[in-house]
């Protein structure tokens, strides 16, 4: 008789539904980890409300694991090592272990692949999102590759917000920021507030924080009240011009920030984003957008901007966070976590929590 566990299943666009599936099988080289935290991503929000957009679609299975929907979601988790799969010697990882997920697949013989670049594979996707498990569930099994020890004073809630911060943390290198620079986050929810913590991690020492929502400016405000050392400003665009506050606001003669993140994946944010920065300045896209955004490349050509895209994060960054969460490089991280729910509860009290009101920045689910 096949084992059975129970899991939050994606059926379509506001179709969630905990159900009753196998356990998986166990292969060789791979990590059987029972998930304790995981986090409901922006992603996973998107698909929610108007996927599928990552997720592949009915009669479409994914060009790496060959599935389609219905597919278990989840993909920023941490759990404990309940069993290694045959050719896993206990050593980096053993059974008991509290560990996180770095959730990106890929075929691992591409050439993005093979360049170290394996979050641009050919044929990539994301566990949690394009089939062959997801964290919201009782029991996932990985390659012991993308499983990472978590040091004594790193919880599992905490390990649950590693992936994000991950994704943040790769923005900011990505940027080639620097501690003179002075930067603009468009947007506070999970990845404008986790650029903001990566930023602070990096010594940057000043940061304007765009945002519309009182509860999110609230999360900003907060965090910002715990590092009186940096000139962290947070701004309101429905009260006052971000552009002009910006440049005013910037040194070296009103130049405005040297880079803007864009964590909203909206026109007005990204139009914002390139009139805020300086002449030669950069924008970095932090988003998923639902909608093909428009663009003048006038602006880029005579001011000699730029605008560059993130996806994910590369080989190496995942434990790179860790590190910094683990020796207070990372101060704080549980500031984003804003309720906690169990499985049952995940779609009235996670997703449509979420998606009905901007009052929350991370919600974890207790599969």
């Amino acid at each position: 008789m096949t084992e059975s566990m129970r899991a939050l299943r994606y059926h379509g666009a506001k179709d969630l539904r905990v159900e009753s599936v196998p356990v998986p099988e166990l292969l060789p080289g791979q990590v059987k980890i029972k998930p304790e935290w995981c986090g409901i991503c922006g992603s996973d929000l998107h698909e929610y409300i108007t996927g599928p957009i990552l997720t592949p679609a009915p009669g479409k299975p994914h060009r790496l694991t060959g599935c389609t929907v219905p597919l278990i979601m989840g993909h920023e988790f941490a759990g404990e090592i309940v069993e290694l799969g045959p050719g896993v010697e206990p050593g980096r990882l053993k059974v008991g272990m509290k560990v996180c997920v770095e959730p990106t697949l890929f075929d691992d013989d591409c050439p993005p692949c093979l360049d170290k670049r394996r979050n641009q594979c050919n044929r990539g996707g994301f566990f949690g999102i394009s089939g062959w498990g997801g964290g919201f569930s009782e029991y996932v099994c990985l390659q012991e590759k993308v499983i990472h020890p978590l040091p004594d004073n790193v919880p599992t809630d905490i390990g649950a917000l590693v992936e994000p911060l991950a994704v943040a943390w790769h923005a900011v290198g990505a940027a080639k920021h620097s501690p003179e620079h002075s930067a603009l986050i468009l947007g506070s929810g999970p990845i404008g507030l986790a650029v903001l913590l990566c930023l602070l991690a990096k010594g940057c020492r000043q940061i304007l924080v765009s945002e519309v929502s009182p509860q999110r400016i609230q999360h900003a405000l907060d965090i910002a009240s715990l590092h009186p050392e940096v000139d962290i400003k947070v701004l309101d665009p429905t009260k006052e011009d971000v552009v002009a506050r910006a440049k005013e606001l910037c040194p070296q003669g009103n130049q405005g920030p040297n880079v803007a993140y864009d964590c909203a994946g909206v026109q007005k944010s990204l139009d914002v984003a390139i009139a805020a920065i300086r002449k030669g300045g950069l924008v970095c896209n932090v988003s998923v957008w639902e909608k093909p955004a428009t663009l003048n490349i006038n602006t880029l050509v005579f001011e000699e901007k730029k605008i560059i895209g993130v996806a994910c994060y590369l080989e190496g960054e995942f434990q790179e966070v860790i590190e910094a969460i683990s020796t207070g490089k990372i101060k704080n991280p549980e500031k984003l976590i804003t309720a906690k729910v169990g499985m049952d509860d995940a779609v009235t009290k996670g997703f449509e929590a979420l998606y009905g009101s901007r009052e929350h920045v991370k919600i974890l689910v207790h599969p």
